[in-house]
């Protein structure tokens, strides 16, 4: 009798352990099936896109739910990251760089290490918008205007700086600077309240298209000598004739590289599967807004300014663009 009762406890205590153990680990199951996508403002391109690849993401990774998060963009992206608050993120590739390195003034303080690459995407173009009556033709003729250079510290501001900079000009040379995110300084321009904004963003983004239809105003070109003054942050591009409500004429500008990101952390399997799903519906993908016309998969490794995620390096080997 005492054996049985020993026997039993034995069970019992197994049974409670078992019961203990079970919602840790469906819990652990739950959390790798949950993806956040960081991306940028509303007024982007980022966050449509975002929106679009996790659709793409839950309805063909079974299980996987995914939280479309809006942020500041590239610099704001790569530190939540690294703090392992986000599964994959949008940036720019020269913040990606500088984050990687730990470039303080870019707000990195200390090398952010655990970024992995997944695939390079599509090209940001310098859009430099100012309002017709402004009379800004060139990047010179800034000086001494009302400027929105995008919110402090995201991937547009370095962007504008950097534009800045190779133009021989500084925010010293402006009548006054606005960090605000896309949405505020098409308001701002709406209300008379700057004279010219820079949007650092794919082709047919809503904050330029939306202010094109609503206000006269124009694209000025970015010549080629001011690109070749960038440091090699820039490469010369041209944004198409009639992208935007009144542009009649092609506009050479500046343009960068966006990547989709990870973090070391993010099991293989599931970057593995997440970037397989966004190549086999990459025309939903485009679908979803005209800066995405321009990713092809040929062109993924095209720049590698970090190290690739093992799961992102199954798949482009398997589909044979690595070794």
């Amino acid at each position: 009798m005492l054996r049985v009762l020993r026997a039993l406890r034995r069970l019992i205590a197994r049974g409670l352990l078992l019961s203990a153990l079970l919602p840790a680990a469906a819990l652990a199951q739950a959390d790798n099936n949950e993806l956040v996508m960081l991306t940028g403002n509303t007024g982007g391109v980022y966050y449509p896109l975002g929106i679009a690849l996790a659709r793409i993401w839950e309805r063909t990774l079974p299980g996987t739910r995914v939280t479309v998060q809006s942020t500041q963009a590239s610099v704001e992206n790569f530190n939540l990251l690294q703090q392992r608050r986000g599964s994959f993120a949008f940036g720019q590739g020269d913040v990606m760089s500088d984050a990687f390195k730990g470039n303080a003034e870019a707000g990195f303080p200390s090398s952010r290490d655990k970024l992995r690459m997944v695939a390079a995407l599509f090209p940001n173009y310098l859009h430099l918008v100012a309002a017709r009556s402004a009379k800004v033709r060139t990047v010179a003729d800034l000086r001494g205007k009302r400027v929105s250079v995008g919110a402090l510290r995201s991937g547009n501001e370095l962007n504008a700086r950097v534009l800045l900079g190779a133009a021989g000009m500084s925010y010293a040379d402006l009548r006054r600077v606005d960090y605000v995110p896309y949405n505020d300084a098409v308001a701002l321009m709406r209300d008379g309240q700057i004279d010219a904004l820079i949007v650092s963003a794919g082709l047919g983004v809503k904050a330029v298209a939306d202010l094109a239809d609503s206000v006269a105003v124009e694209i000025v070109p970015l010549p080629p000598e001011i690109v070749a003054r960038s440091g090699g942050v820039f490469a010369p591009a041209v944004i198409p004739a009639n992208t935007y409500a009144g542009q009649d004429k092609p506009v050479v500008t500046a343009a960068l590289i966006n990547f989709l990101v990870t973090h070391s952390e993010v099991p293989p399997l599931q970057v593995y599967a997440a970037v397989k799903a966004l190549y086999a519906h990459l025309g939903e993908l485009r679908s979803a807004h005209p800066a995405a016309r321009e990713i092809q998969r040929e062109r993924a490794l095209q720049s590698r300014p970090i190290a690739l995620h093992p799961g992102a390096e199954r798949y482009f080997r398997e589909v044979g663009l690595l070794p």
